[in-house]
């Protein structure tokens, strides 16, 4: 019998773009992201710990009480030129492209398919690794993590919505993941 891999994707807590549904930055957790990942239940025994380069990843590691090892991998999706701006900021057109087009990235940015396979090399990587794993990152990384665990194709990138501070947690058993759970 294999031994299981156990994979929580933690997604950071709260910060004002998320709130105000701006596209991010590199901020902080607001003060409301501070309080949530206060009251966070410990993420209990890992065997290993990472988190996005960002500081809202960071951030929320470090209150979780994680020695988490940052890597560029678990870095949010790149948004280019729609960094700091607001939904309603962005040409309706290349909105459209974007959310339909996961091949597509109108912003200058990275496109959702390249993130999945940015992602889906991460996750090969812990083909090797043994026992809990838990990483902080975003909402499109845990996203991509999801689809590439299903087999599933980018455009359902979309379909699927990461709470601040939700757990998803994959199982990795041979060369096959599998979704285990995912709470917000």
């Amino acid at each position: 019998m294999s031994e299981i891999v156990r994979l929580s994707l933690v997604s950071h807590a709260m910060t004002d773009a998320t709130a105000a549904g701006r596209f991010p930055i590199d901020e902080p957790l607001s003060a409301l992201g501070h309080r949530q990942a206060d009251a966070a239940a410990e993420p209990g025994d890992v065997d290993a710990a990472y988190c996005g380069p960002e500081k809202r990843a960071r951030q929320t590691a470090e209150l979780l009480g994680l020695s988490a090892v940052v890597d560029s991998r678990l870095a949010d999706l790149e948004y280019g030129s729609w960094r700091g701006a607001g939904l309603s900021d962005v040409p309706p057109a290349d909105l459209a492209v974007w959310l339909t087009e996961p091949s597509q990235a109108p912003h200058g940015g990275e496109s959702v398919v390249e993130l999945v396979e940015r992602v889906r090399g991460w996750m090969d990587g812990l083909a090797s690794a043994r026992g809990r794993i838990v990483a902080v990152t975003h909402p499109a990384v845990i996203r991509a993590a999801v689809l590439v665990a299903l087999d599933a194709p980018p455009r359902s990138f979309w379909r699927l919505d990461i709470a601040p501070l939700s757990r998803t947690v994959l199982h990795l058993r041979g060369q096959a993941w599998t979704l285990r759970s995912s709470r917000g």
